[in-house]
């Protein structure tokens, strides 16, 4: 047997992340992570009613019996304090404020069922609400829905150490999971840049990606069982722990994603998987070909053919570079994710974070994570020795320890945050095919012109089929968190930005939602992916579940007139 060979780095691989001292040692809090920009001083949001065309339903309006009968139900759970109200009434993004009155916290799926019951007899509308960090207004009143908080159903009900499967409720931050699980070395199948305040239920309700999407699929796939509460209180339970059940329809598939339309969601059963052993983060800085001249390294080989974009100058080197590394990594690869140089202006910005690299229209961000550290770093070390000699990567640097792989992940976590600071944010969240990715970037630019503060593009590479014998990832499709900047919000800026981009992507056979959700921003454009059986389809199951219409109104289905 031939003794190994040691690993030859490349010098630039071994400088580390800037240390605490530095510019990236600042403290990272759920706030910090959830890009919180209420400071004192900051204008009040505008009523969602005021500033949409939207029209109140014929609900009810709560009484003062109302507010005895949930009294009785949660003692002590029930805010109607105006000045408590005002967070939960704006959402995240601070661009949607509703004019609940009443918030109410439950602790167990039994008052979850008393309070649906009592809203359904007396025609209340509800709005569910876990973390509120979601980007598309679903989870914040639109008028003056009463908001139904899952912060404290927060219980770990159990986790079996063999399987990995965890019950919880719906509530749990998903930080906090994701320590729990941690510990009895598991991890959970999802993680998000709004991890430190988001909760489980959300997460299923809106069927959240995240940055593990590419190693461990959607949460259609994860969650095993679900437990909810229907418009008129009663509870469904579908909370199995079993992975193969072919006992007639899935009827969990149906609230993972329906944020919170069709039924409540109490109660989430989750597997988990193993957690790895050794863990890699590169951060990369992708050869442009302007910049190869004469006496620069070259990359080997063209981009293949169906990965060629010539209006975006460095982005066919991103994707020949996720080709190449999924080909190479294979199993071990388990994050792929990119973003460009205005992203990474801002984070240094508005958050004060150094780039570790120089400065180059694209960055990524690759990630591995297995069994055996050994094995991990010889596959990665390949990797980076052919990048580099073929001229695909031209600067980087590398983390193992935890404190460095989390200062590498802030750099792309913290984007959002960033951009909540530069202004008026128009966000999109779009799923396309690969090698067309980015060219809705650069179109708006020429586009928008000086009426734009900033345009930028980052998110992540996924689903594709390798053909091993070229070492090429077929083109599948990718998500492009895209994001329009401007000092405010301006109308017609935004008339400018819609329906353009929601066209533009029906045209690529995209979707314009990837994994953000729909909520009351996108629920008239769901007609650009998908056809009007299946629109149709969907207000039938509305009608069947929640025929009075009380749960979550004014969200993820059309407007009727």
């Amino acid at each position: 047997m031939l003794p190994r060979r040691p690993l030859a780095w490349p010098a630039w691989l071994l400088r580390g992340a800037p240390g605490a001292a530095g510019s990236w040692g600042r403290p990272v809090g759920p706030l910090a992570r959830r890009g919180c920009c209420s400071a004192p001083g900051t204008p009040e949001v505008p009523l969602t009613r005021e500033r949409y065309p939207v029209r109140r339903l014929p609900f009810s309006t709560v009484s003062k019996q109302d507010l005895a009968a949930f009294e009785r139900i949660v003692p002590g759970g029930v805010v109607t304090d105006p000045e408590a109200l005002q967070a939960p009434n704006v959402d995240w993004l601070r661009t949607l404020r509703g004019c609940s009155k009443v918030l109410l916290r439950p602790r167990t799926s039994e008052e979850v069922s008393h309070i649906l019951r009592h809203c359904h007899e007396r025609n209340l509308a509800v709005n569910p609400q876990g973390g509120n960090t979601g980007m598309v207004g679903g989870s914040v009143p639109v008028f003056d829905e009463i908001i139904l908080s899952t912060a404290r159903m927060n219980r770990v009900l159990s986790f079996h150490s063999v399987s990995g499967i965890l019950v919880c409720q719906a509530g749990c931050v998903l930080e906090e999971l994701s320590r729990y699980v941690e510990e009895r070395d598991f991890i959970m199948p999802l993680d998000l840049g709004a991890k430190g305040s988001c909760h489980i239920g959300g997460n299923v309700a809106t069927n959240a990606g995240g940055l593990r999407f590419l190693r461990y699929g959607s949460l259609h796939g994860t969650v095993l069982g679900l437990e909810v509460v229907l418009a008129d209180g009663t509870v469904l339970d579908c909370l199995t722990s079993l992975r193969k059940d072919n006992t007639g329809y899935d009827l969990k598939q149906l609230f993972i994603g329906s944020e919170g339309t069709l039924g409540i969601i109490t109660t989430v059963s989750i597997l988990c998987p193993p957690k790895p052993r050794a863990v890699n983060v590169a951060f990369l800085v992708t050869c442009v070909p302007p910049a190869c001249g004469p006496g620069s390294p070259r990359p080997a080989r063209l981009p293949h053919p169906a990965l060629r974009t010539p209006g975006c100058p460095g982005f066919a080197e991103v994707l020949q570079t996720f080709s190449t590394c999924k080909g190479m990594l294979g199993e071990i690869l388990s994050a792929f994710e990119f973003m460009d140089a205005v992203c990474m202006q801002l984070v240094g910005r508005h958050l004060h974070l150094a780039s570790p690299v120089q400065e180059s229209p694209f960055y990524v961000l690759i990630e591995t994570s297995g069994s055996n550290a050994g094995h991990d770093a010889e596959k990665l070390g390949h990797f980076l020795e052919h990048a580099l000699g073929s001229g695909l990567v031209t600067d980087g640097t590398m983390a193992t320890d935890q404190r460095k792989v989390k200062m590498l992940w802030a750099l792309r976590e913290r984007i959002t945050e960033a951009l909540s600071r530069d202004g008026y944010v128009y966000k999109y969240d779009l799923s396309l095919p690969v090698e067309r990715l980015y060219d809705i970037v650069t179109d708006l630019r020429a586009r928008l012109g000086p009426h734009a503060k900033h345009v930028v593009g980052y998110g992540h590479l996924g689903a594709g089929d390798t053909d091993w014998k070229t070492v090429w990832t077929l083109p599948g499709d990718g998500n492009l968190h895209l994001n329009v900047t401007a000092e405010a919000f301006s109308p017609s800026l935004l008339a400018a930005l819609e329906p353009h981009v929601y066209e533009w992507t029906a045209g690529q056979q995209g979707s314009v939602s990837a994994e953000h959700g729909v909520g009351f921003r996108k629920r008239d454009v769901l007609g650009y992916s998908k056809p009007p059986g299946a629109l149709q389809l969907m207000q039938q199951l509305k009608a069947l579940l929640d025929p009075k219409g009380i749960l979550n109104p004014y969200k993820t289905l059309p407007s009727q007139a």
